[in-house]
């Protein structure tokens, strides 16, 4: 008699591992010499197989406090100017995606925007976002020298996942990442440049944490270090982990992301699918 054998049943679930990049680095205010480090780190993410490279904001350069409106409005450029042409190259040349910002011409008398892009692998600009809470806060004004953008991007597809961009102060209003989070985002990409202060670097992790929790998804935040900034770039999980702090050293790091991860979370805990829109409205202010 021939007995048949038994296989246990396994199970066996998909891992949607992929390596994201963050930079966090002293801009000097020379353009052309960030772009030439922008370059070096594009090159260097690929080198280790990253998907994604994100830099932080204000990696175009440095303006401090002296530099006028009008000056820092002359150094600024069009979406299709050589800054990010450069950019897009590389990425293509080097078959990766890019996130980062730069000082766009704004119509607006010496006045820029503060804009953020993703360039996919093929060095195609696939989103722009133009920073909408500019940072009139704690004795600094950015109005002064910037103009504010007008509306929030929609999420974007790329290869690591649904893309939110947000930038810098826009984490300190929740109403943004909710939105974008209930528009589909996966991941919110926030490149920073977050100022020193008392208890600012407590407030930078402690919001960075929370938009990831409320929102069950990852926050990728690459920030500025040196000058006037904090460093501390980092990834939150959507469990609220800090999976990446980089400190206080320039450089590049790098960090896998799960979308799993993100199903998962949404799933044990499901803040967006529990929300009462319904109700919110009833309180009358």
């Amino acid at each position: 008699m021939i007995v048949p054998r038994v296989y246990p049943f396994i199970v066996i679930q998909l891992i949607n591992f992929m390596k994201v990049a963050v930079v966090q680095f002293k801009a000097s205010t020379k353009k052309e010499d960030n772009l030439k480090k922008i370059l070096s780190y594009i090159s260097k993410a690929a080198s280790k197989n990253a998907t994604l490279c994100a830099f932080p904001e204000f990696m175009m350069f440095y303006t401090n406090s002296s530099q006028t409106s009008r000056q820092l409005a002359n150094l600024a450029e069009t979406i299709n100017g050589n800054f990010i042409t450069t950019i897009a190259n590389a990425a293509k040349e080097n078959h990766i995606q890019v996130v980062g910002s730069f000082y766009e011409t704004s119509r607006k008398k010496d006045r820029v925007y503060d804009t953020s892009f993703v360039i996919d692998k093929s060095g195609k600009v696939i989103s722009t976002y133009r920073k909408i809470h500019l940072y009139d806060a704690l004795g600094f004004k950015e109005s002064d020298k910037m103009a504010s953008g007008s509306k929030i991007s929609k999420p974007v597809n790329t290869s690591i996942g649904k893309i939110g961009m947000m930038i810098c102060y826009d984490l300190r209003f929740p109403e943004m990442s909710r939105s974008l989070a209930v528009a589909g985002a996966e991941i919110l990409i926030a490149p920073s440049a977050w100022v020193k202060g008392n208890m600012k670097e407590e407030h930078w992790i402690t919001i960075n944490k929370t938009r990831a929790i409320e929102n069950g998804c990852y926050v990728i935040a690459p920030d500025q270090v040196g000058n006037i900034y904090c460093g501390r770039s980092l990834v939150v999980s959507p469990y609220g982990k800090i999976l990446l702090d980089m400190k206080k050293k320039q450089g590049i790091s790098f960090v896998d992301i799960d979308l799993n991860k993100v199903k998962q979370t949404r799933k044990v805990l499901p803040l967006l699918k529990n929300r009462r829109t319904d109700i919110y409205p009833t309180l009358k202010v």
